[in-house]
């Protein structure tokens, strides 16, 4: 395998406990596998499958998608938040059918050159939907790394380049076995070794935990504050789209004045839309999705 002190438990760990997701079968395509990676982005696994499945089912092919307008992939994309990716899986659609003949290129740098396609997503398709070797790292990964390897509670903020060599220097040098590791990490972090109440006593590295083996010492940096919808910006740019995903025709002004009370909040969420390419402002006074 490799000097990876923890692979063989948390492989046999994930052999027993794997959720069952339909993107993870064995013959879901890469595409299939490139939409659930961006729709799961700060975003559980409940709300992702009923929308997925739906979307794949419309769009079976990156073709398929990249033949309507980008407003149909605002409209699809329901209430997942962060509209902005559904933008940019379209787009993503356009460049694989224009540059790639349709098909999810293997290639990893290819793969980061597609719009919306960062360091994190490009690994973990490049992994499971074509086996190969890379490290992926998300915040699951983050923290079980955080809390097994350096003994603290969470992880840094932003990503250091100290946690990115370290989940290099744990892949096991089998492709095949290296994607099957970064998912099976993924998991233990969403499903034992969670932000809060981690179930310890079903870690499969439960003595081999840095962290535990401390004590649990409680986390000393910066603070960490929890992300807030209810009054926010994102709460009225939410409750303005629902209103256009909703309505198969542009709508009048009128329609989105009644969404939220306070005038200039309204508009500056509106505004942003604008500016974000996810509604357009027509000639007519109207508004609508993007053509």
């Amino acid at each position: 395998m490799s000097d990876n002190p923890y692979s063989t438990a948390i492989l046999a760990w994930y052999e027993t406990h794997a959720r069952d997701l339909p993107w993870r079968s064995l013959d879901a395509c890469p595409w299939s596998i490139l939409v659930s990676e961006i729709m799961l982005q700060q975003t559980p696994v409940a709300r992702v499958l009923p929308v997925w499945q739906e979307w794949t089912k419309r769009w079976p092919t990156p073709a398929d998608l990249a033949s309507e307008p980008s407003g149909e992939a605002v409209r699809m994309w329901g209430r997942l938040g962060y509209p902005r990716r559904a933008l940019r899986l379209h787009a993503c659609a356009v460049a694989i059918t224009e540059e790639h003949g349709g098909k999810v290129p293997e290639d990893h740098a290819t793969l980061l050159s597609l719009p919306g396609v960062g360091a994190y997503t490009a690994a973990a398709v490049a992994s499971f939907a074509f086996g190969q070797r890379h490290a992926i790292v998300d915040t699951n990964v983050r923290r079980v790394l955080a809390r097994t390897e350096t003994g603290i509670e969470y992880p840094p903020k932003t990503q250091t380049a100290a946690e990115t060599a370290l989940a290099e220097s744990l892949l096991p040098p089998v492709p095949s076995v290296a994607a099957r590791w970064g998912v099976a990490v993924m998991e233990l972090g969403a499903l034992v070794c969670t932000a809060r109440n981690p179930s310890c006593a079903q870690c499969p590295i439960a003595n081999q935990c840095a962290w535990k083996l401390a004590g649990k010492p409680a986390y000393d940096g910066p603070p960490r504050r929890a992300q807030t919808y209810a009054g926010t910006d994102r709460q009225v740019r939410g409750r303005l789209l629902a209103v256009l995903r909703d309505s198969e025709h542009p709508v009048p002004k009128s329609s989105l004045d009644v969404v939220w009370d306070d005038h200039i909040q309204r508009e500056r969420a509106l505004d942003t839309l604008v500016e974000d390419g996810l509604v357009d402002p027509l000639d007519d006074g109207r508004y609508a999705l993007p053509a």
